[in-house]
């Protein structure tokens, strides 16, 4: 997916036009909810005996569009662990731990979801508060999202930093936090707090895939990315591991993600790069048109590497480092849509002829959000009339007459009608990959967009319905 070095001025005026500052964290992505049922008092009494493990949960279906994980070698001054703190009541790691040096920069996009959860709270205020400089840790939790929690969530998230910092030796505020799993049940934060001494003596260079199996809620399979890339002939490494399968849809498509390099940016810089990047990745891919209260992007840079210190995001020195975690995020967030909830298909739309980019993505996320598209593409039915209902209900300007849509190679609309060269025959057999594209023009102007999704099957009713069983 690397892409030629562009010339230094354009590449500094085009990132540098897209940035905003670390202090706004979260606000340069695009237009980017289930009561609290326990008290805060009752986190303040010792932590439980560890109840007996029941025996592992039946695993849902391996989704037939999964990615193997890849080999992901350590990353220079990163170390982490996992453990079971117990949010699900079969035995499995549910908690991520994080280590990170003096010196390491954070930056991060968020979801502007209008019920945020108290990770993303935190994560925000704090990230704004040192600028990206300092953090030295990072807690993750799977099984509850401590959404819509109130104070008591707030106050079980200081808790946890607190625990974290005094283990770590760092500030809590030096400590960033995200969560996952059923929405208004407040974090039982004495199950975190409790495992932090194992997860301490546990701590090690290697483990990303353990890592991103804990952060798994439906997931079917782990994901995970990783690239090199060179920095003024230094060779510096990307890894990164993100969790999502439903209510994923772009504004920062339940999905959390967590990247590291040991490239030596400034938190200015790397908050440029996250932000621009999280727009043509993360917030270009469709599950079901559901958007979550927790959704987090963290990108963290080590300085090991030995390459200098980078502190423009346009600085020339970055090309093939811009490229390589472009493409990292990408894997990412393609692998998000390849383990959507029930999908058997992974469909590409491209919308070209609209009138600005903006109209282009708002027209091929109309397309991939509709209910009667996507059984359409579960049922391997080419209904070209339902991809020009959708283009006709973004509410974008097209011109009704130029309108063409392509499945793949095969056309099947053009100038406002069905194509002379249609064959339902070869059609048929194109929907019967697991792999798609559709292209529509819309004949208004010059702008373009692609959106990834799946199709929506009996499979996503049946998770979905029996979620919190």
């Amino acid at each position: 997916m690397s892409k030629k070095p562009t010339p230094v001025s354009k590449a500094a005026k085009a990132l540098e036009a897209a940035s905003r500052p670390v202090g706004a964290v979260g606000h340069s992505i695009e237009r980017a909810f289930k009561s609290a049922a326990k008290q805060a008092q009752q986190f303040s009494s010792p932590a439980p005996k560890a109840a007996q493990a029941k025996p592992a949960k039946a695993a849902l279906p391996v989704s037939p569009l999964a990615v193997k994980f890849p080999k992901m070698p350590p990353i220079a001054g990163v170390q982490m662990a996992t453990a079971r703190a117990g949010f699900y009541k079969h035995e499995r790691d549910d908690l991520l731990v994080m280590t990170f040096p003096d010196g390491a920069s954070c930056a991060g996009v968020f979801t502007r979801h209008g019920v945020g959860s108290a990770p993303v709270d935190w994560c925000k205020r704090h990230l704004e508060m040192t600028k990206g400089e300092g953090v030295r840790a990072l807690v993750v939790n799977a099984g509850c999202a401590n959404s819509f929690t109130g104070r008591p969530g707030a106050d079980a998230v200081r808790r946890v930093c607190s625990a974290a910092g005094k283990r770590f030796d760092c500030r809590q505020r030096d400590v960033m936090v995200a969560s996952t799993g059923v929405i208004g049940v407040l974090l039982d934060d004495s199950k975190i707090v409790h495992k932090l001494p194992d997860i301490e003596h546990k701590l090690a260079e290697d483990g990303w895939a353990n890592a991103a199996r804990a952060i798994m809620t439906t997931d079917t399979f782990p994901k995970g990315a990783h690239a090199v890339a060179e920095i003024d002939g230094v060779k510096v490494k990307i890894s990164g591991i993100a969790k999502g399968s439903g209510m994923i849809a772009p504004d920062m498509a339940t999905m959390l993600a967590f990247v590291v390099t040991d490239a030596a940016i400034s938190p200015a810089a790397l908050q440029n790069l996250c932000s621009l990047y999280t727009r043509s990745t993360f917030n270009a891919v469709t599950v079901d048109g559901d958007r979550s209260t927790n959704d987090t992007l963290l990108l963290f840079a080590t300085g090991q590497s030995g390459a200098p210190r980078i502190s423009r995001a346009g600085d020339r020195r970055l090309a093939d480092f811009r490229d390589k975690l472009e493409a990292v995020l990408m894997d990412l967030a393609q692998q998000l849509v390849r383990d959507g909830e029930g999908a058997t298909k992974f469909i590409k739309v491209t919308v070209t002829g609209a009138e600005s980019h903006a109209s282009a993505r708002k027209i091929a996320r109309t397309i991939c959000e509709s209910p009667l598209v996507k059984t359409a593409f579960a049922g391997e039915d080419a209904n070209w009339g339902r991809i020009v209902m959708a283009v006709g209900r973004a509410d974008e300007p097209v011109d009704r007459d130029s309108i063409s849509v392509k499945f793949g190679p095969l056309v099947a609309a053009q100038d406002g009608l069905v194509s002379a060269t249609y064959d339902e025959a070869k059609m048929s057999a194109y929907m019967k990959k697991k792999e798609l594209e559709v292209s529509v023009d819309v004949g208004m102007g010059r702008g373009s967009a692609s959106i990834w999704t799946c199709d929506l099957t009996k499979r996503y009713v049946e998770i979905n319905g029996d979620y919190r069983s």
